[in-house]
């Protein structure tokens, strides 16, 4: 069987295994449609540190310790972490694995991040270069409003197109030791950029990304729609939902019969007043683990594309009048009965 198909994507011919995964969260998305689906929610959003800093690098620190004590193993079973975040250096991930003393591959593809870890994370373990590796990822809404837009003090108002970046931390085990689900194949994405420079919409920047590796990935595996049971993006919410769509119509592909989004998922946009929906890298590692990976473990599905999404751009960038690149990357995982 052939590693590498078509011009972006590699099959693994010994998948690995998604052994476990834990999602921890914040008060807002236990309020949300999912809230009691996920592992831990916290009633208070700094998690009893003094900055909302330190209180991401808890979220991380906290989800790799059930991850990996749900997966029945110790920390010196991993043989290394694949982590990044949205903030600068990657101080959520440095500052909340580094007593775990396990070899880091810190990561950055901004909200597409944990779709960055998992694909890097497989294509070790298939390597025979691991036998378990964590794989995973966090945001904070204060943290990331900090950072890229304004203090929370300055209680600016939010344009409808806006999302709100998730209070969250996933983490994925992944190793040989069979489980309900694995990792059959990836498509790493490209950077596409249609020219956005709105950072209060992150939907539309990011929807070219993501319209772009769900169609190369479809050619290089020779596959349909119709061999998916859902196709799941990461953080496009509502208005980046319609222009994905438009988009992959365009590419010969209308996915709208079963594509869905982890940022309309895991918010009820309406009642809690979160505009288009969810994002950040929190969003869709922790809404795979908590509602999806349920459906594939169960065998309700059998396959599924996994996509998040994320939009490149730093306050330096924007401020000086540069475009939102995007990026996504796609990940198949599979029920393993």
């Amino acid at each position: 069987m052939e590693i590498q198909v078509g011009k972006q994507s590699l099959a693994f011919a010994e998948a690995p295994y998604i052994i476990s995964s834990a999602s921890i969260v914040g008060k807002k998305e236990g309020e949300g449609p999912l809230g009691n689906r996920f592992d831990v929610v916290g009633e208070d959003d700094k998690f009893g540190q003094n900055t909302w800093e330190e209180a991401e690098s808890t979220l991380q620190k906290e989800a790799f310790t059930l991850a990996v004590g749900k997966a029945g193993l110790k920390t010196e079973d991993i043989r290394y972490l694949f982590s990044g975040d949205l903030l600068g250096q990657n101080i959520a991930t440095s500052f909340g694995l580094m007593d775990y003393q396990v070899p880091l591959f810190g990561l950055y593809g901004a909200c597409s991040t944990c779709g960055e870890a998992l694909s890097l994370g497989a294509m070790c373990v298939a390597a025979g270069y691991a036998d378990y590796i964590v794989a995973m990822t966090s945001s904070h809404f204060a943290s990331a409003e900090k950072q890229f837009r304004f203090p929370l003090e300055y209680a600016n108002q939010r344009p409808k197109s806006a999302t709100w970046t998730v209070t969250g931390s996933g983490a994925y085990v992944l190793g040989k030791k069979r489980s309900k689900a694995r990792i059959t194949g990836i498509t790493t994405g490209k950077i596409v950029d249609y020219g956005i420079k709105d950072s209060m919409n992150m939907g539309a920047a990011m929807a070219p990304a993501a319209s772009d590796v769900i169609c190369r990935h479809l050619s290089d595996f020779g596959r349909n729609v119709t061999d998916y049971d859902k196709i799941i993006t990461g953080d496009l919410g509502k208005v980046g939902q319609e222009i994905l769509w438009d988009l992959t119509r365009t590419g010969g592909y209308d996915i709208s019969s079963i594509h869905t989004d982890c940022g309309i998922e895991i918010y009820d946009a309406d009642k809690q007043g979160t505009g288009a929906g969810g994002s950040g890298c929190g969003c869709a590692a922790v809404t795979l683990s908590a509602h999806f990976m349920r459906q594939i473990e169960e065998g309700k599905w059998k396959r599924i594309l996994f996509v998040p999404t994320g939009a490149l751009l730093s306050t330096v960038s924007f401020n000086e009048g540069m475009t939102v690149p995007g990026i996504a990357h796609a990940v198949v995982i599979e029920h393993a009965g």
